[in-house]
């Protein structure tokens, strides 16, 4: 074995350890790994290897190491779903994660500018302003405040926004939401999002914007939801005329 190959497989023999102590649950998600110098001497090798083998778990998405603090592993990541009508929250539970809503703030407000246009609103109406933040893996991940226009605004304005998504508070009021336009594009945190999802002002994220309407085009819901990129990712399946396309490498 030449020295380039038994270094190699020295790094790859730490990163294959460490991924299956993660994935058996001895660190768990959240958890800080031991400093880099505790581990190199552990596993009996340099920093540079050591290093070699982090950015390995790194490019899996295993761990996530954040300057000045540490190395940490990384939380299940989850997936938004575009191909779908429904709650975010309602999209993540099938997926099989378990999500917790917190309601930060539910008003009846003036609308601003931006909101009326979107809902048609005149100038001065109110509609419901409902804040919520969605934790996951015990972790916030999601900012989201919704706009919803009366006067379906007023018959669910009292329900329980941490056990019922809005999709179903909307259809149990019989609103029924046809379509939506949504527009998902990358951005930075805000200072109101970032005391809510305790991240740094200006992280990267991805920030949603949708528009839920009624079979007669009339918009009942403005929806802003800003995403943490290190939480979640956007998957989609596209088809074309009933065929599933795929994409790969050509041989």
């Amino acid at each position: 074995m030449t020295p380039d190959a038994g270094h190699e497989a020295r790094y790859r023999a730490i990163a294959a350890d460490l991924a299956a102590k993660i994935r058996s649950g001895h660190y768990v998600p959240g958890e800080a790994l031991p400093p880099q110098r505790e581990l190199s001497a552990s596993y009996g090798v340099t920093l540079m290897t050591l290093r070699q083998a982090l950015r390995e778990l790194s490019d899996e998405r295993l761990i996530v190491q954040r300057h000045g603090k540490g190395t940490f592993v990384a939380p299940p990541h989850l997936a938004y779903q575009l191909g779908s009508l429904r709650s975010l929250a309602d999209d993540l539970r099938e997926q099989g994660h378990d999500v917790r809503t917190v309601v930060a703030g539910r008003a009846m407000r003036r609308a601003p500018a931006r909101i009326a246009a979107e809902l048609r609103l005149r100038p001065g109406d109110t509609a419901l302003r409902l804040e919520r933040v969605r934790e996951f893996a015990g972790r916030p991940a999601v900012h989201q405040v919704s706009w919803i226009r009366r006067p379906v605004a007023d018959q669910i304005r009292d329900r329980d926004f941490t056990a019922v998504s809005l999709y179903t508070a909307l259809a149990e009021a019989g609103v029924v939401v046809a379509r939506a336009s949504e527009v998902v594009r990358p951005g930075l945190l805000d200072p109101a999002a970032a005391r809510r999802l305790h991240e740094p002002e200006g992280s990267a994220v991805l920030v949603s914007t949708r528009i839920a309407y009624t079979p007669d085009a009339v918009p009942v819901v403005s929806d802003h939801a800003t995403i943490l990129g290190t939480m979640m990712e956007i998957r989609t399946e596209r088809a074309a005329t009933g065929l599933s396309l795929t994409w790969g490498a050509t041989s």
